[in-house]
């Protein structure tokens, strides 16, 4: 296990002028942010090291740029009118400076803004959430044994902060968890859903892991089977939110 503390806030000072290292763009979605027309920009560099990431080229924080901000800037200009929002996804956005100015250039375009995050570094997204018209925020495990998926010691410390300053922004937003057995067993959800809704989550998903994309070969052999389809297990979680769902692999 890891040992690095890499999921320490930066200063939120450092390279604001520097463009945004973008590791890859989808040009229309419906699913990542619920009901809106959105381009989703994916954000290179991670500091955890989750062993189910779907994304696992996105980590490497210092990896060359899919994309050139400039020309995602100009994509955008042309979508005008015909998207309704960007996403800002990655990898983890509030990891890189250069967030913030991307941010507001694109909320200049005439976009609404939706943030995906880890809450890895809760002083730059205390900075974001003013901007941002929707965030939505992985819960990788209960906070205490986050580095058990994260591979990052003292990670649930960020994490627990960033719900914290969601929940008191007042924006729209959802929490989630993407569940594998060998990771968070069935039987560990109820209480890690209890926890959350003692500080206030009301709006609450669950993932199932899925295999595309993945590189850590334990967790893909053999395919973990679906978990999430027990009406019991449903039962414990879905009366504790206002907004619960399950989303199973496919």
């Amino acid at each position: 296990m890891r040992s690095s503390v890499g999921g320490r806030a930066p200063d939120p000072a450092a390279e604001t002028g520097v463009a945004l290292r973008v590791g890859g763009l989808t040009q229309l979605s419906l699913s990542d942010w619920p009901g809106q027309l959105a381009a989703v920009v994916f954000c290179q560099g991670c500091p955890w090291r989750c062993g189910y990431c779907h994304n696992p080229h996105l980590i490497p924080p210092r990896a060359a740029a899919a994309l050139e901000w400039d020309d995602v800037l100009a994509f955008l200009e042309r979508r005008r009118g015909l998207l309704d929002a960007v996403v800002f996804s990655g990898g983890e956005p509030t990891l890189q400076a250069g967030i913030v100015r991307a941010l507001r250039q694109v909320k200049a375009l005439g976009f609404r803004l939706g943030l995906h995050t880890a809450g890895a570094y809760p002083r730059r997204l205390a900075e974001l959430l003013p901007m941002v018209d929707w965030v939505a925020m992985d819960i990788k495990a209960p906070f205490a044994d986050y580095a058990a998926t994260t591979g990052v010691a003292d990670s649930g410390e960020p994490a627990l902060e960033s719900v914290r300053l969601i929940l008191a922004s007042g924006i729209a937003h959802e929490f989630r968890t993407t569940v594998h057995p060998d990771l968070l067993p069935a039987g560990a959800l109820p209480a890690l859903a209890r926890s959350l809704a003692q500080i206030g989550v009301r709006n609450y998903a669950l993932q199932e892991f899925r295999s595309q994309g993945c590189a850590h070969r334990e967790l893909n052999a053999p395919a973990a089977p679906p978990y999430l389809s027990d009406a019991t297990l449903s039962g414990a979680i879905a009366p504790l939110f206002d907004s619960f769902c399950v989303r199973h692999a496919q």
